[in-house]
């Protein structure tokens, strides 16, 4: 017997005796109480109700296949190759598996949980069970390596649509590849590029991350915020969030490389968190003021003498205090 059976039975928030589950997982009573434990040593608040059973009283979003196809139009679904899986080490390297085994459809991967989860410069992501959207999906691009300069502010872009149009507002991007929220940060981006799987045509693995119901975080350096803590007048099913980015990033994609990087450049300009503020890069070797990106996504500081290009995969920029 899995958790997710059980949590899917006392989802409604009603009072369940042993016996009853018992009956309708087809395991013992003892059983039962040991799942009980075990979600509870997972996150899962359950209250023991002597004499009437077990009531679940943690809210619940639970990731359902079926749910984020249901959000995708026709001609997408027909592509997905979707695995959605209660605990995996990384999306990332789930989608690699995909490719490498089926090399069908445009494959995706979404989990509950991750053991292993990536984040950039080979920093973990943090990935507690039942909270978050982990998740990454295998797009194919033409033309070399030298036609993805930009992509992960490309899809920072992406995953701001696809929150806005879902109710959230004042999303802000941190370049080169995260996501932000005016308390702190809501999530990441992890683009990892594969060899040429013949000449000219390169796989690429775009790993979200979004905090999604997340109300603490021990051991966080950095200050945070979820969906559901920054909005919470509004409703946040992970399974519509998910359908919602891999439509935004499948159509950004297309766009991307059929158009290259301009039509991206003002809409991530509009989300720039570090605009106008005083930044550094190269651990305090260049200052200046943020003045936005260049046509290829290079980051711009404005210094007394000149305008200084800060290029992706090199370096990282803060705010200096």
């Amino acid at each position: 017997m899995k958790t997710k059976a059980l949590i899917t039975l006392l989802s409604d928030g009603q009072v369940h005796s042993g016996e009853a589950l018992a009956g309708l997982l087809g395991v013992s009573r003892t059983a039962v109480w040991k799942q009980v434990r075990r979600a509870m040593d997972e996150g899962f608040k359950i209250e023991t109700i002597r004499g009437r059973g077990y009531q679940l009283v943690s809210r619940v979003d639970l990731l359902d296949p079926d749910l984020i196809l249901g959000g995708l139009a026709p001609e997408l679904r027909a592509r997905l190759a979707l695995r959605v899986l209660d605990e995996v080490d990384s999306t990332n390297a789930e989608v690699l598996r995909q490719i490498s085994k089926d090399g069908e459809g445009l494959p995706v991967s979404v989990a509950d949980c991750q053991t292993a989860g990536r984040g950039r410069r080979g920093r973990s992501w943090i990935s507690p069970r039942g909270e978050n959207l982990y998740l990454s999906m295998g797009l194919t691009f033409h033309g070399g390596f030298a036609v993805l300069d930009g992509l992960s502010l490309v899809l920072g872009v992406a995953v701001a649509n696809a929150l806005e149009q879902l109710g959230a507002s004042e999303i802000g991007l941190k370049w080169p590849n995260d996501v932000f929220l005016p308390h702190g940060k809501l999530g990441g981006i992890l683009v990892e590029l594969q060899g040429e799987l013949q000449e000219g045509v390169v796989q690429v693995v775009a790993g979200i991350g979004i905090n999604v119901h997340m109300s603490d975080l021990e051991g966080a350096d950095q200050p945070w915020s979820s969906l559901a803590t920054a909005f919470p007048g509004l409703e946040w099913s992970r399974n519509r969030i998910a359908g919602a980015i891999i439509t935004a990033v499948v159509d950004a994609a297309r766009l991307f490389s059929d158009q290259g990087f301009r039509d991206f450049r003002e809409p991530w300009q509009k989300r720039d968190i570090f605009l106008g503020k005083q930044v550094e890069a190269r651990g305090g070797e260049i200052k200046g003021t943020g003045s936005g990106i260049d046509e290829n996504g290079n980051y711009l500081l404005r210094t007394e003498r000149e305008v200084i290009p800060v290029r992706a995969g090199e370096i990282s920029l803060r705010v200096t205090s």
